[in-house]
């Protein structure tokens, strides 16, 4: 990946992540947040991880997006209650981002204000991003977060439909 790549798909995650917490709907902060997860398979994609960037979208960008956007239409979240919390979001939001701007500062006045990207294609070794080897490494080394990662979405989705039964 070159840098003006990198650069204008950083612009646009950084974007659209702050969209995510800045807007005051949460159904187009959910929606940004789709369009983040889609821009973080587009970098899955450049670095040769096809396998990661397709289950980036089919997952997270589709099944778990779904899952929210289910559950703030169940909840029925109105706008009212936001309202009040907003402008503090927006305070703690840009006093966020004024601090990763000045790490990020801090960084490059460090590094001579070079930013070096890996542009040599290494050699990648046989199997690699293809679905057996992503299942071994996932059901062998990582078994038990992804078990632990499928209960509380479970758990998420079971408390959303209590919730929702409450106030009915």
């Amino acid at each position: 990946m070159d840098l003006f790549t990198f650069i204008i798909l950083a612009i646009l995650l950084v974007g659209s992540a702050m969209a995510v917490v800045l807007h005051p709907s949460p159904v187009y902060s959910a929606l940004s947040l789709v369009v983040m997860m889609s821009l973080l398979a587009v970098y899955f994609l450049f670095l040769n991880a096809h396998v990661v960037g397709a289950l980036q979208i089919i997952v997270y960008a589709g099944a778990v997006m779904v899952l929210f956007l289910f559950v703030i239409m169940l909840l029925n979240l109105q706008t009212e209650s936001r309202e009040n919390q907003q402008s503090e979001m927006k305070t703690s939001a840009t006093i966020l981002c004024l601090v990763m701007v000045a790490e990020l500062a801090f960084f490059l006045g460090k590094g001579g204000g070079k930013l070096e990207l890996q542009t040599s294609q290494q050699e990648l070794p046989a199997g690699f991003g293809t679905m057996q080897a992503l299942s071994e490494r996932l059901f062998t080394d990582f078994v038990l977060p992804f078990e632990i990662t499928s209960v509380l979405l479970l758990v998420a989705a079971v408390g959303a439909v209590v919730l929702a039964r409450r106030q009915a």
